[in-house]
């Protein structure tokens, strides 16, 4: 070894070089805020379909869906209906799927895909509002889906929201889909 301080300054520059790229590489895929409230299972095409057809979703809908996953539930209303679309979803993993799922079913013009917390979201411009999520978190996001516009249309797969009576509840080859559309406040 003829310059042992330039042998050095390789391996250090080389080093400092796969650290970076490892780092860079850890910042893309970004940790969920804090752990997933539920695992994800994928909503069956047939009852995504169903989701939609019962909600009515169509070109002048903005629907919000809460817990995305993969996004079939916006890709699959901007793709048939026109419907522009928004899912939130705390895991990037589930971020990553969605918008490749967006861009392969060419809609990422309608969808968009944000990493983040469900509860702490402004889902205000939603007309609709699509969940796949567990019976105690829909009963923790009713007060907030009870204070949207009267009129916005809610649709849940598996899981109801306690005592509040949905409109419909259909039967999807064994899973059951509930529909729910939010009241006039009382003054």
């Amino acid at each position: 070894m003829k310059n042992p301080l330039r042998w050095f300054t390789a391996f250090v520059g080389a080093a400092t070089l796969v650290c970076g790229s490892a780092v860079a590489q850890t910042s893309a895929n970004t940790a969920p805020a804090r752990t997933p409230d539920v695992i994800f299972v994928p909503t069956p095409q047939e009852v995504v379909d169903a989701m939609l057809k019962v909600a009515k979703v169509g070109p002048d809908d903005v629907l919000y869906d809460l817990g995305s996953g993969n996004g079939i539930i916006p890709v699959t209303a901007a793709r048939e209906f026109g419907t522009r679309g928004v899912g939130i979803d705390i895991d990037p993993q589930r971020i990553a799927e969605a918008n490749a799922n967006a861009e392969k079913n060419k809609v990422t013009d309608k969808v968009k895909f944000i990493q983040g917390d469900l509860f702490e979201q402004d889902l205000s411009e939603a007309t609709v509002i699509s969940l796949y999520l567990l019976n105690s978190l829909n009963l923790k996001l009713r007060p907030k889906l009870l204070e949207l516009k009267p009129g916005t249309r809610i649709v849940s797969h598996a899981f109801d929201m306690g005592d509040w009576t949905p409109d419909q509840t259909l039967n999807v080859n064994g899973r059951t889909v509930y529909f729910w559309t939010v009241p006039e406040r009382k003054k």
